[in-house]
């Protein structure tokens, strides 16, 4: 049964997929550079901390030859955590190729909100579950009680912990999901029949509003969020098929999300002015190749 964590990620997932399909622009933070395993753009972390920190986690690496990091941001500007989290990994290329053995710890002060990168190679250890687990026992209460800087030493230590297979701390995963579970499954499932039937849609006009509502009816959670899901799905990817197509070879010319290319990224770069600040670490450290697929997870306080 999966976790409210794991739920959680796979509704960041598929929105960040739907915002994928439609391609609308936006601009987008810079992914600052990796200049240390700790890079604290948001200057909350005593030097002595920040100091011992980056010494905890390069021997980690040294020991283990995984790569784990920190950032420390002012503000998400607006943009979905999981979109920035996953930009940072995927840049910064924790870990190592083929292994794929990186973490991101990411903490967006102004927001309030933390993310939990997890490169496909640690998945098996620093699970979403443990993942969630950490955010929630180690950091948040630390947070909440105004101590940001012990928060973050926290949580590090518990995702290296963690992966060298030392962490303890009571499970209260349960048998039964719970509403928000549910809910985050059914809203995954609308995503994903959406997703699909658009790319379908470009085949068929009929097959890929129906293709869409049946995986969303087997994707979501019992029998009554399903058809609501696939009922959803089939009007959603109907509609915006329909916008789609109705806008002439003008508007195809002017870049339409449904052109030739609104499968694409858009990418723009980061847009100045977003994340600014000093950096942390000795500039010498540098990723190594490794891959992220989403897995992790994130929290508030």
């Amino acid at each position: 049964m999966p976790s409210t964590s794991r739920a959680g990620t796979k509704v960041h997932l598929g929105a960040w997929l739907l915002t994928l399909a439609v391609s609308l622009p936006a601009v987008a933070l810079d992914v600052p550079p990796l200049t240390g395993h700790i890079v604290d753009l948001a200057r909350v972390l005593p030097p002595a901390v920040a100091e011992q920190l980056s010494s905890d986690l390069q021997a980690h690496e040294a020991k283990t030859s995984n790569q784990v990091a920190v950032l420390i941001i002012p503000s998400l500007e607006g943009e979905p955590l999981f979109d920035v989290s996953h930009r940072v990994a995927t840049t910064w290329k924790l870990g190592h190729k083929g292994t794929d053995n990186g973490a991101v710890l990411l903490v967006a002060i102004k927001d309030r909100k933390i993310r939990l990168e997890v490169g496909y190679g640690l998945e098996g250890v620093l699970t979403d579950a443990r993942s969630a687990q950490i955010i929630r026992n180690e950091m948040v209460p630390r947070f909440r009680a105004g101590e940001v800087a012990a928060g973050i030493a926290a949580g590090v230590q518990a995702i290296l912990k963690t992966i060298e297979g030392t962490y303890s701390a009571k499970d209260h995963t349960s048998a039964v999901p719970s509403s928000s579970e549910a809910f985050g499954n059914t809203v995954f499932a609308v995503i994903l029949g959406v997703v699909i039937g658009l790319l379908l849609s470009r085949v068929h006009r009929v097959l890929g509003p129906v293709a869409g509502g049946g995986l969303s009816f087997f994707a979501a959670p019992w029998v009554i969020p399903a058809l609501i899901a696939a009922a959803v799905s089939l009007t959603l990817v109907g509609v915006l098929s329909a916008l789609g197509q109705g806008g002439g070879s003008g508007r195809r010319r002017n870049g339409s999300a449904f052109d030739g290319t609104w499968f694409s990224t858009q990418q723009g770069g980061w847009g100045s002015g977003g994340i600014g600040g000093s950096f942390g670490g000795s500039g010498s450290f540098s990723g190594g190749g490794g891959d992220f697929g989403g897995g992790g997870a994130s929290g508030d306080w």
